[in-house]
């Protein structure tokens, strides 16, 4: 007796209908069939009339806006997932508050807490280090940075961590620098159930905002191995929970020479897209200790710290490219970014210009670049994956820009003198430094403190969605749009009003003129964020607020 062939599961075939589809190939389309999981047809309500039939699920997407999903370009994973459910420290405004935060906390084992901001307090006065311990009840405290490149530890931790004697740790309860690295690895020794749920809070999260994948930027400094293992192994997970965004991830780990650098890959147990992301040459401005060519305004004689040379940076970059993958630094300071572009002329120097440009490296941040430096990026063909809401938060008169830098931060963020000198961009949150709220991300874009800055919305809108699959070098090219034969990859926003941005260099306004033949993009200047109600992934629901019924299936 034989056995009987598999009889293969049949394509589930949904209709979409009766809203606004974002696509570049039918800018007036109000329908989209998903045949599986790809963009199988997009159209006009009259033509979804006439391909309907009793096979097919049909959505009615009352009105709705169905866009490509959004790509977050530089994530943690875990550490969102435990700023979400840890201490939410953002609102304090006194180290008073702060310890009396703690002090309510019902953790059981150590106190964690994000998003403190003591630019924000009337007296900057950090809380000691055996405050924190009294207020926490003996337990270990551990506080990041609402830039997490700093923390605030109590007596306890900062003894489990061993960090007298640590580079960063001084007198005070902030560590930074190698005494960070430190604390922060002493407080996210979890086990792997631990890991996973707070990855799995974190995904959740991406998911009921509208985001279909997003780039993990791992690295030995933020977390263990087996983080990373875990984080790569949703894209392979089965069963209940499993339908999640796709985890693009990068391992953030100095190579010397293109064997050290294929041993390390070898080593990891996951496949990763590079040795890039928090691969760091600098730090954070919030923290003084991005790399600059001048003092910090508000600390004379202070210009941060370069972590790697040039040399080192170099031999990763020519390493990196001699086996065809993205190297990649977080650099934020201009003279950290000094020293990334004398590494890329080195590594060019060494393993020739068009290896280099060949593998796609990218930086992470790049906040202060002047027009010689985004020059010699473009010259490189780097990537740079910038975060802004950095420049909503922190880029106004009297901000902490301006506290730190003076008149140095009209020149931050430069997106407009990026995309005007040819450098690809791609945006992210750099979650949990900010939020995961594409739509704000995009509207950061659009309203820049620097007008000449500013970008289109649809400009910004790429940048958070297409752009970030083409920064990871992502197999499949079609990615990120809404085409046939594309990935049925998106997400359904409610949302007040339909609009089209003329992109235009006399005028930057709105329009609902239909002759623009531009897709339509919703009204950011309404004050609310359009709310999402489903995220689907690969033709599989990640999300769902439970609104949009079927009219037949």
């Amino acid at each position: 007796m034989t056995d009987s062939p598999a009889v293969p599961t049949p394509r589930k075939i949904t209709l979409y209908r009766n809203g606004s589809v974002y696509t570049a190939a039918d800018p007036f389309a109000t329908a989209m069939l998903v045949d599986g999981d790809t963009v199988a047809w997009v159209g006009s309500e009259q033509a979804a009339t006439s391909i309907a039939d009793s096979s097919m699920e049909v959505i009615d997407l009352q009105g709705a806006l169905l866009a490509p999903g959004f790509v977050d370009s530089h994530v943690h994973l875990t550490e969102t997932g435990i700023a979400l459910d840890s201490l939410q420290l953002g609102g304090v405004r006194s180290a008073a508050e702060l310890l009396d935060a703690v002090a309510g906390s019902r953790a059981e084992g150590t106190v964690l807490g994000h998003g403190w901001d003591e630019t924000l307090w009337a007296d900057p006065t950090l809380p000691a280090r055996e405050e924190l311990e009294r207020a926490a009840g003996g337990r270990k405290v551990y506080l990041s940075r609402v830039d997490v490149h700093s923390a605030l530890v109590s007596s306890s931790l900062a003894a489990s961590a061993g960090l007298d004697g640590v580079d960063g740790f001084s007198t005070g309860s902030q560590v930074k620098r190698g005494a960070h690295t430190a604390a922060r690895l002493a407080a996210r020794q979890l086990p792997a159930a631990a890991l996973r749920g707070y990855q799995q809070r974190a995904l959740a999260e991406a998911a009921a905002n509208g985001y279909v994948a997003l780039a993990e930027m791992a690295a030995p400094h933020i977390g263990s191995l087996e983080d990373l293992q875990l984080a790569a192994g949703w894209n392979t997970a089965t069963g209940e929970g499993a339908a999640v965004p796709e985890i693009l991830p990068y391992w953030g780990q100095l190579a010397t020479s293109a064997e050290h650098a294929q041993s390390v890959l070898d080593g990891l147990g996951v496949s990763v897209l590079g040795l890039a992301g928090d691969l760091n040459i600098d730090g954070s401005i919030g923290s003084r200790t991005a790399a600059l060519r001048a003092d910090y305004s508000d600390a004379p004689g202070e210009r941060g710290s370069l972590y790697l040379s040039v040399a080192e940076a170099a031999a990763h970059l020519a390493a990196c490219s001699l086996l065809g993958i993205q190297a990649g630094f977080h650099v934020i300071g201009d003279a950290g970014l000094d020293a990334a572009l004398d590494a890329l002329d080195q590594a060019a120097a060494e393993v020739g210009e068009q290896r280099v440009r060949a593998a796609g490296h990218r930086l992470e941040h790049v906040e202060i670049a002047d027009p010689d430096a985004i020059s010699r990026l473009a010259r490189h063909s780097v990537t740079v994956s910038a975060q802004p809401v950095f420049d909503a938060l922190w880029g106004g008169e009297d901000s902490l820009y301006q506290q730190r830098l003076g008149s140095r931060r009209r020149g931050m963020n430069p997106f407009g003198s990026f995309y005007a000198a040819g450098v690809p961009i791609c945006f992210g949150s750099d979650s949990p430094v900010t939020p995961l709220r594409p739509w704000s991300s995009v509207r950061a874009c659009l309203e820049h403190n620097n007008p000449a800055e500013q970008i289109s919305a649809r400009a910004a809108f790429l940048g958070h969605t297409r752009a970030g699959w083409r920064a990871a070098r992502y197999r499949n090219p079609m990615a990120g749009q809404l085409v046939p034969g594309a990935p049925a990859s998106f997400a359904v926003w409610d949302v007040e009003e339909l609009m089209v941005q003329v992109a235009d260099g006399r005028v930057q306004s709105w329009s609902t003129d239909p002759r623009a033949r531009t897709p339509l993009l919703p009204a950011l200047d309404t004050g609310n964020d359009p709310v999402c109600l489903r995220t689907v992934r690969d033709g599989h629901e990640l999300f769902t607020n439970g609104s949009l019924g079927s009219l037949s299936s």
